[in-house]
């Protein structure tokens, strides 16, 4: 990997230094163009797959750059959109010019509208709002028409923020209820142990007698002075935007037209990626994605404080941000990312209050301690279970790591193989890899850990700009385990996770368990760092830019671009319904393949295809997967609502129902296996020193005891174990190109 972006780097450098990018290479040295020019020739010259910059290309370009500076559609009039069409299918040509006309209209209108809309809010926010008349607010902003005069817009502002306010208004409506229900069970010794902020919420500070209610008329202004508050923090942070802040965003409306993963980093977001890329920094352990106005958890990070805590989840949209020692909290919908970081992350020992909307609907706040985010948890790590006499492993894999700096030091494939070695010495007949929520990582740690379940051969294809296919193989003909072998995967084990899930597949070597498909990441992006590309520059820091420049296929030829790999035996999880796959993102690579690597099928004597079959009979009958399918769907039944009542009455019984609804699930927590999970070992010894390492483990041992994919992994290899002597497939079984 390391070799192959220096050659590219070095191909591009030598390119660009015939373009003579200096600053004085232009009449006007406008960084903005500088830097149009510079990611310009670089995607044109590095990205795996260059686009044709033509009318087709513009209309994407101009599409998304007004999606993401106008998501809700409440800045730009019929009219400004009527303007700016004029330049729908000249973008292209303008990229190419390095003119910036179209840019400038749209940011100097922006600003107008934005400032016409403070104006908007707070004269909407400074009435009453009657929750008693029956309207809807529609939040789906993709099929809503720009408004075309001012009384359209106001109103399109005013149910956006009844919206917001009635949500507050309930919010205080529950905590009402909340403390009169407390204070109605509390006794002496409860009164005597109230802090007196509690104290002060619950009894009128007057004469200790009774519960301080306040009427509908005041929830109601509380709950708009919330939504005002929570405006005029966001538009605090939008009026420190600078036209580099918002050229960005049209820079990055460009390049994204190419595939989703290719980005520009500004220069603070450039330092940001490397503090994230060094692993060490203190917050709550979590990657965030901002999608249309929305901050959601995209992973948490395993040895992190959330992971600790284990209550935050991926796919939760962050809606405010809490410090413990503020009572206000700030409305970041809507927020820039890097923004909203700033208030996520803080000092160690220091909280953090977020308020979430959870996957499944429910609105809740979560106080988060910060830490050092601990990398120990992002290593491999064992355990042994008896099942039917048998002895069995598992090993849990968070990501491919390596160390760039010394491939040898410590690497995911050299761990895994320390793993096997002690699970063998445990007694192991058979093993499970867990590579559920895997990411993805190094592509040499992949093909080495591939070496160690096979003889030798072909691991994974890959193809880079301009260079003919390389065939990665497992050179060393050792193996480490050839017993029974099971992969876990679910829709967010991506990048090498699917390499290796997908080898394993293609050898026949293991059962692949898990999702309909894996998340489909059949690319590779390398980071530049602009500043080399300029010589003699006076512009300043140009970022970096991050871009396709490689594409994984599998060793028959196929690619796990968008398909993913599809497991062998399929099992329902709280994703399956859930858009957050490679095929659900904005302009995806296609699907394609090439041809076949020359490779033999596993030397095997388990029956692979009967026990499968067994194994989706035992999951058809899954009372607990069934319940996991249904809950699947009404999340995602939730989540696509996009209708609202304003009446509160009606608002309040939907929220009642769902929260009814919800219950019915609640029993998916109570599922419990009869297996017992035993450390290693070399790890109870170190528990003697270490408790923090053994709270760690008793948590993933109780997680395992209650995990149906796991059971039925082990009742897998069970059955492989049953069947070994009764088949064996022919070493000539090859398939060529």
């Amino acid at each position: 990997m390391k070799r192959n972006y220096n050659i590219l780097l070095l191909t591009l450098l030598l390119a660009f230094a015939s373009c003579s990018f200096t600053t004085k290479t232009f009449e006007d040295p406008d960084k903005d163009k500088l830097l149009l020019q510079l990611i310009t020739h670089v995607l044109d010259q590095g990205h795996f797959d260059p686009k044709d910059i033509n009318d087709e290309f513009s209309e994407g370009v101009f599409e998304h750059y007004l999606n993401q500076i106008d998501p809700f559609k409440r800045y730009f009039y019929q009219s400004d959109i009527n303007e700016f069409a004029a330049y729908k299918t000249e973008i292209d040509n303008q990229i190419i010019a390095y003119d910036l006309s179209f840019f400038n209209l749209t940011y100097e209108r922006l600003l107008q509208r934005i400032d016409e809309s403070k104006e908007i809010y707070k004269e909407i926010l400074a009435h009453t709002f009657d929750y008693s008349i029956d309207e809807d607010f529609n939040a789906d902003y993709k099929k809503a028409d720009y408004v075309k005069s001012k009384k359209e817009m106001k109103e399109r502002w005013r149910k956006q923020l009844k919206y917001s306010a009635i949500a507050n208004y309930h919010d205080l409506v529950l905590e009402q209820e909340s403390v009169s229900k407390r204070k109605n069970k509390l006794n002496v010794d409860d009164l005597n142990n109230l802090s007196d902020v509690e104290r002060e919420k619950i009894f009128n500070p007057k004469d200790d007698v009774g519960i301080v209610f306040k009427t509908e008329i005041e929830l109601e202004q509380e709950a708009r002075d919330a939504s005002l508050r929570s405006l005029d923090e966001l538009y605090s942070f939008i009026d420190d935007r600078d036209r580099s802040d918002w050229f960005s965003v049209y820079i990055n409306a460009f390049v994204e037209e190419f595939d989703p993963h290719t980005f520009y980093f500004a220069p603070e977001d450039k330092d940001r990626f490397d503090v994230a890329m060094s692993g060490n920094y203190e917050g709550i352990g979590a990657r965030l994605q901002k999608r249309m106005d929305n901050i959601i958890i995209n992973e948490v990070i395993s040895g992190g404080p959330a992971w600790r805590q284990n209550k935050l989840e991926v796919g939760d949209i962050i809606l405010k941000v809490r410090q413990e020692n503020e009572e206000e909290a700030v409305n970041v919908v809507g927020m820039r990312l890097a923004d909203a970081i700033k208030f996520i992350k803080g000092p160690k020992g220091t909280n953090v209050i977020l308020t979430l909307k959870k996957v499944d609907g429910t609105i809740e706040d979560l106080s988060i301690p910060r830490d050092i985010v601990e990398l120990e948890e992002t290593y491999a790590k064992s355990t042994t279970v008896i099942k039917d006499n048998k002895t069995f492993g598992v090993i849990n894999l968070p990501r491919f790591y390596v160390d760039f700096q010394d491939y040898k030091k410590r690497n995911a494939a050299s761990d895994i193989k320390k793993e096997i070695e002690r699970l063998k010495a445990e007694g192991m007949e058979g093993l499970v890899l867990d590579l559920r929520n895997n990411g993805g990582g190094s592509l040499p740690v992949v093909v080495d850990m591939a070496g160690l379940f096979i003889k030798d051969g072909p691991v994974v294809q890959v193809k880079t700009v301009g260079e003919p296919k390389e065939v990665l193989r497992d050179r060393d003909r050792s193996i480490v385990w050839d017993g029974p072998l099971v992969i876990l995967v679910n829709e967010l084990s991506a990048s090498a996770s699917e390499i290796l899930a997908a080898a394993m597949q293609d050898y026949k070597r293991a059962i692949v368990i898990g999702s309909k498909q894996t998340f489909g990441k059949g690319t590779v992006q390398n980071v530049l760092d602009l500043n080399r590309m300029v010589r003699n520059n006076t512009s300043g820091d140009m970022g970096a830019l991050k871009f396709t420049t490689q594409k994984y296929y599998r060793i028959n030829g196929g690619s796990v671009q968008l398909k993913g790999v599809v497991s062998d035996v399929i099992v329902p999880d709280r994703y399956s319904y859930i858009n957050i796959g490679e095929r659900d993102q904005d302009n995806p690579l296609p699907w394609d393949k090439i041809d076949a690597a020359n490779f033999s099928i596993w030397n095997s004597y388990f029956d692979y295809e009967t026990t499968i079959k067994k194994s989706k009979e035992r999951m058809a009958k899954s009372e607990q997967l069934k319940l996991i399918d249904e809950n699947a769907q009404w999340i995602n039944k939730i989540r696509e609502g996009n209708k609202y009542s304003l009446n509160y009455k009606i608002y309040k019984t939907k929220l009642d129902l769902n929260e009814e609804e919800a219950k019915r699930f609640e029993k998916l927590s109570d599922y419990q296996t009869n297996l017992t999970f035993t450390s290693l070992p070399y790890e109870v010894t170190l528990m003697e020193k270490d408790s923090v390492l053994k709270q760690k483990r008793e948590r993933w041992h109780t997680s395992l005891s209650k995990d149906v994919y796991i059971e039925e992994a082990l009742n897998v290899l069970n059955d492989l174990k049953m069947t070994y002597g009764k088949t064996k497939v022919a070493t000539s079984n090859t398939i060529k190109d």
